[in-house]
């Protein structure tokens, strides 16, 4: 998962078409840089986690943070996977999107009062909440509204998922869910909750992990907890065993779990469970369906290196920047051409505007196509406009066909919500 390291020989076999769509046409069609996404393989792993939870009474939650863009909604709502969101804007992005509020679960340590009050009024499924001062304020919401709203505690299991840090969120020393204490108060006196049906567990450990034995750990703790909450008289209706499988970000080297092997954790560990299993896959169901097609710009020899400059950048894919995450990186071409080494980079002015470094790959000139793989999650999602870079294109792929579902920003939209300093009020 660090950019600095050598490509294997598989990182850069040409890719000329994805779902029967011409990379090169659609690129010389819609400019670069554009995020492409396959439905063919979103479909296609939603069905493979569907199978695989064959006979258990489980509900598939797409975490919308990997992927908000209403298109990707509607493709799994349409294929009956509901959405796990963490802000007000996912809510409403879900619902535009034609999610049914029954079939949206509400995360995130930082939810406001007007959140969980909007998620209250549609009448969500489920909030997995993770203080003691949430959980109070939905109670006093709740009967504000006259409504009980169902919660779960989220556990902190003080599991290491052996992933990057930033992307843990199991460890005691994270900011998410609770410890078992403290959730074994909150069931002690659930009695006092007059508008919170404290009903379930939730727990969620981190993201790209591509071992099952953090997951078998974290659930059968989680499983010892039911049974205990069972044995002293409370109910657990369901049991959210959050998401983190990992993808394959580095071909040949990163070797994901599958989703048989995966559910055969979740059945191992809950044996005997009676209620409903809810899960959480984000980054699982749509990152190596898209790519981030780019363009050489130039070519820039340096004195230690040299530098594939593209007309792709951090604002358009932060997670190099932000993870040191290795993506493989791609010619569209397969014309044949010597391999050399580069630090592939972006034209923003940071140093961390950086790809790759030390990349082996076919030798470039400006113009050259290339494309950055397994994108589709936490590419457009954490895009921004620094140095006022429009926000870049996106389209659907779909057997040989596409649809742009969201056009290249144009500078007045970009804009529209600034404006010069005329009215000088006080306060």
């Amino acid at each position: 998962m660090t950019p600095t390291s050598v490509a294997t020989a598989h990182s850069f076999v040409a890719q000329a078409a994805i779902d029967d769509v011409d990379l090169a046409a659609l690129a010389a069609r819609l400019g670069t840089p554009l995020h492409a996404y396959s439905s063919s393989a979103i479909r296609q792993r939603i069905g493979g986690l569907q199978a695989a939870l064959s006979g258990l009474d489980a509900t598939i939650f797409f975490a919308v943070k990997a992927n908000p863009n209403l298109a990707i909604l509607q493709l799994m709502a349409n294929a009956g996977v509901g959405a796990d969101i963490v802000s007000v804007g996912e809510l409403r992005r879900s619902l535009h999107a034609g999610m049914p509020p029954e079939r949206i679960v509400f995360s995130g340590v930082g939810k406001s009062a007007d959140e969980i009050a909007g998620a209250l009024t549609v009448g969500i499924h489920r909030f997995n909440v993770e203080s003691h001062d949430e959980l109070l304020t939905l109670q006093r919401l709740a009967k504000a509204q006259g409504v009980t709203a169902r919660a779960a505690a989220r556990i902190n299991p003080d599991v290491d998922a052996h992933t990057h840090a930033k992307i843990s969120t199991g460890k005691s020393e994270n900011k998410f869910g609770v410890s078992i204490d403290e959730a074994r108060r909150w069931f002690a006196e659930h009695r006092q909750l007059s508008h919170v049906q404290l009903d379930g567990l939730h727990v969620h450990i981190g993201s790209q992990i591509l071992t099952l034995e953090p997951f078998r750990l974290a659930l059968q703790r989680v499983a010892e907890f039911w049974r205990e909450l069972e044995q002293a008289g409370h109910t657990v209706t369901s049991i959210d065993v959050g998401g983190g499988l990992g993808v394959c970000y580095r071909a040949g080297e990163d070797h994901p779990v599958a989703a048989a092997d995966y559910v055969g954790v979740i059945r191992e560990a809950l044996a005997g469970y009676r209620g409903r299993l809810l899960l959480e896959p984000g980054r699982y169901l749509v990152a190596e369906a898209g790519v981030l097609l780019t363009r050489v710009i130039r070519v820039k020899p340096g004195i230690e290196r040299q530098f594939l400059v593209l007309d792709a950048a951090m604002n358009d894919l932060q997670r190099p920047s932000l993870y040191d995450a290795w993506h493989d990186i791609v010619p569209v071409s397969d014309e044949s051409r010597p391999l050399t080494t580069y630090d592939i980079v972006g034209p923003v002015c940071e140093t961390g505007d950086t790809f790759a470094r030390n990349r082996v790959m076919p030798e470039c000139v400006a113009g050259d196509l290339l494309l950055i793989k397994a994108t589709g999650a936490y590419g457009a999602s954490m895009a921004s406009t620094y140095n006022s870079r429009p926000l870049a294109a996106e389209v659907l792929l779909n057997q040989g066909r596409y649809a742009v579902v969201r056009r290249r920003q144009h500078f007045e939209e970009m804009i529209a919500g600034e404006q010069p300093a005329r009215h000088w009020e006080t306060t």
